[in-house]
Parts: structure tokens; C-alpha cells; sequence
């Protein structure tokens, strides 16, 4: 059970996270482009909700669409791509879902080699690597830390154990 980190603290909810499953989670980023492309950002829940409701007005004047099935060749490139991808994802929606309490101003990440801490702003910007080369970090995981920028890419925190709200 060395790979479940728990997150406790100053939180209405103490959560446990496991990485493993993160490969089927459709906010993962793919770490190989992630840093070197130029990023937008966008508000999820708004983007969604314009999506549905494009999607609702679309049924209302052309009724129900059937959808396509998806091309072989197209299902073994995405299952290429899981398989030697690497990945992450952002840490915000860990934290949020952990509902912090009023006043909790930091976010301690204890490793093996001691504790970083960092702002709740900072902290929702860290990004979890789960994955490399198709492989999840069982050595020195379950997750590295890195910063949004990029600059710890090559030196990323390792080893992390637990995530504490203060």
C-alpha cells in the first residue's frame, strides 16, 4: 500500500489518492509536450457547461445523433499511448475535494527526504507525474512533484508519502 498517498490536515474530508488509476483519468497531462507547448488557461466547469449546452441545442434542432464508432487504428494509437506515455496531473482538484478549512494557508508534501512546503495557491499549481514511459514510479514514487514551469523537470521531489493541509 506504498502507493497511496494519504492527504489530511486542516480539511473537512482526509482523502487518500492512488495514483495507479490515474492513467484512466481524463485530466492527466501528457509530460512529454506539457512544458515545451504554449499553454491557455481555461475554466473547466465553464467549458463543460458550454459544451453541454451547445451539445442540448444541437439534439433540440437535429434530434439525437448516433454516435460513429471509433476506428481500430485510431484505438490502438490511444492504447500505444497510455502504454508508453508519461503523465501527470495537477494537484487542485485533490485539494479542493479535500475542502480546506477556513484559515488553511499551507501545504506540506513530506518525502523520505524530509518536507517542502508550499502556498495553497503554489500548491494547486504542482503537478503529480504518475507515469514514465508507460511505467508507473515505483522506485522513487508513487508521484514526483513538479513545478508548473517546468524547472524542476530534470530534479523533480521524489519519494513523497503524504500530503498535509495547515
Amino acid at each position: 500500500m506504498n502507493n497511496i498517498i494519504p492527504i489530511s490536515g486542516r480539511v473537512k474530508f482526509q482523502l487518500t489518492i492512488d495514483p495507479s488509476v490515474w492513467i484512466f483519468d481524463e485530466r492527466k497531462i501528457d509530460l512529454t509536450t506539457y512544458f515545451d507547448e504554449e499553454r491557455v488557461e481555461i475554466d473547466e466547469i465553464e467549458q463543460y457547461s458550454k459544451a453541454v449546452a451547445e451539445h442540448f441545442s444541437r439534439e433540440i434542432k437535429e434530434g439525437a445523433e448516433i454516435p460513429k464508432p471509433v476506428s481500430p487504428a485510431k484505438k490502438k494509437t490511444q492504447k500505444e499511448t497510455l502504454l508508453n506515455g508519461t503523465f501527470g496531473i495537477k494537484m487542485k482538484p485533490f485539494i479542493k475535494n479535500a475542502e480546506p478549512e477556513a484559515g488553511a494557508e499551507k501545504v506540506m508534501i513530506s518525502t523520505a527526504d524530509g518536507v517542502h512546503s508550499f502556498s495553497m495557491e503554489e500548491a494547486g499549481e504542482l503537478i503529480l507525474a504518475f507515469s514514465k514511459n508507460g511505467k508507473p514510479l515505483r522506485e522513487d514514487g508513487p508521484v514526483h512533484i513538479l513545478f508548473e514551469d517546468g524547472s524542476n523537470r530534470d530534479n523533480p521531489i521524489k519519494n513523497v508519502r503524504k500530503i498535509t493541509i495547515s
